[in-house]
Order: structure tokens, then sequence, then C-alpha cells
């Protein structure tokens, strides 16, 4: 029996819903944009991961997305730096002609009291954790077509006061925000803007919270639906922001902490 070109392709869709997409996807080597970048990749896409101190992981991720049949680039950038955002584009641009998703997923800050911070810390924890989206749609929109998606990683820090996160939480209050204008100003143009705030995920950045085991316990405590996150579980959001089912959720702050807002 003659096979049925229409029906292979249409299976091979159903498989992978992403499948043509070229994604990038910052803060890539570890963590969240770790668990972002395998998902969109095992989703069909071809996948930028953008890095800055983690090389070798990057590339180790290159290598395993390139068995999957993707291509997979790795740059180095300071998401936080114009100059730095120039150069990542420039590099971009020599092997891929258009991108179809970005992930702003790169964070930075500083774990101290308010009482104790400096007008270096404000501006580490604003430029790294907010400017960097802006710099990121300003140099990707262009590169962009209907459909496009621009995803920003956000935090329950931005609308809760948290011990040691007072600034951290200000940077991620101003990226909710900036999703919102940033939704407004590219919506006509067929892309969508949303955040994915994600609850108490365990990562290795929570090792460096000096209340880690508060932090975790009063989440499990909470937390009608169990345990802490993984990084997966804020993966799979953002997966769902990227499919075509989601083409008119725009401006909006996806939470995904498994009830724990809702539990007073």
């Amino acid at each position: 029996m003659a096979s049925n070109p229409t029906a292979k392709a249409s299976s091979q869709a159903t498989a992978l819903p992403l499948a043509g997409r070229t994604a990038l996807v910052t803060g890539a080597a570890r963590g969240i944009g770790r668990a972002v970048a395998r998902k969109l990749a095992h989703a069909g896409c071809d996948v930028v991961l953008n890095y800055y101190n983690s090389h070798e992981e990057a590339e180790a991720l290159c290598a395993e997305f390139k068995a999957l049949g993707r291509r997979a680039l790795a740059i180095k950038a300071s998401v936080s730096q114009p100059d730095s955002v120039d150069d990542l584009f420039s590099e971009l641009r020599k092997h891929f002609e258009r991108l179809d998703i970005v992930v702003s997923n790169a964070a930075s800050g500083v774990l101290k009291p308010a009482m104790d911070m400096t007008l270096k810390h404000w501006r580490w924890c604003m430029e790294t954790n907010a400017f960097a989206l802006n710099l990121l749609a300003q140099r990707a929109a262009p590169m962009m077509g209907p459909g496009g998606r621009i995803i920003a990683l956000s935090s329950l820090g931005s609308v809760r006061a948290m011990p040691n996160y007072a600034f951290i939480g200000a940077s991620k209050a101003a990226l909710e925000s900036l999703v919102r204008s940033l939704a407004q100003e590219l919506g006509p143009a067929g892309l969508r803007v949303n955040a994915v705030s994600a609850g108490v995920v365990e990562t290795d950045a929570l090792s460096h919270f000096p209340n880690r085991e508060e932090l975790v316990a009063s989440f499990q405590a909470r937390c009608p639906s169990g345990p802490v996150l993984t990084p997966e579980d804020v993966a799979g959001a953002v997966y769902l922001l990227c499919l075509p089912e989601a083409g008119m959720i725009n401006g909006h702050t996806l939470f995904v902490d498994g009830g724990f807002a809702i539990s007073g």
C-alpha cells in the first residue's frame, strides 16, 4: 500500500507541535532555562541557547539537541548590556533568518534586606531582570512574524513580600508591567507577549537563599498540589503559551505555583 504523504506530515506535526520554529532562550544552560530549552527542542524547535558563565553546559545541550535532529547554537552574552545583546543577535542572524519564540529567563540579583541595599544593587536587579526583556524585544521583533511569542520568567516575589527579596521582587514587578506594555505595542503585529510566574522551584539558584529551608517548608505546607515545583513544571507552562491554541493570550502573567498563592 502506498504511503500517504499528507497523513505522514500530519502525524509529524502532531508529534512535534512546534516543528520548524526557532526559539531563543536566555540563561538556557541551567535550571529553568535548561528545562525550557529542552521542552521546546523536544517539541520540534531549533534552539539558540544564551548563556553567560556556563559554556560547557550550553555546548552539552547543543549536542543533545542536535542528536534530536534540531539546529542548536550556544551564544555567550550579558542580556542586561545593550552592546552584548547586539552581539548576541549579530551572531544569531548568521545562522537563523527568523525567530518565532523568545524566552527571557536569565535573571540575577542580591539577596539582602532592602535596608542594606545600594543603587548598584538596584541597577543590577532592574537591568538584568526587567530591562533585558526590552532589549530582547527591540532586537527580536523585527525577526518575528505573526504568531511569534515573547515570554518572560517572573516569580511570586513580584506580588508578595519575601525576606531578602525586595529588589529582585521589585524588578519582577517591573518585568510584568513591561510585559503588559509590550503586549499592547506588539499585539497588532501578531506577536504575543506574556509572563510565567513560578513559585518555589527546586534549582541550584534556590540553594543561595539564606532562608531556603523556611521557603521550602512554607511552600509545601500551603501548596494544595504538593511539593515544590520542578523546572520542568515551569517549562510546561512556557510551552503552553507557545502553542497556536494560546494565540489570544496576550499581556498575561500565568502563575505556576500549585495553588500556593490562593492559600491565604
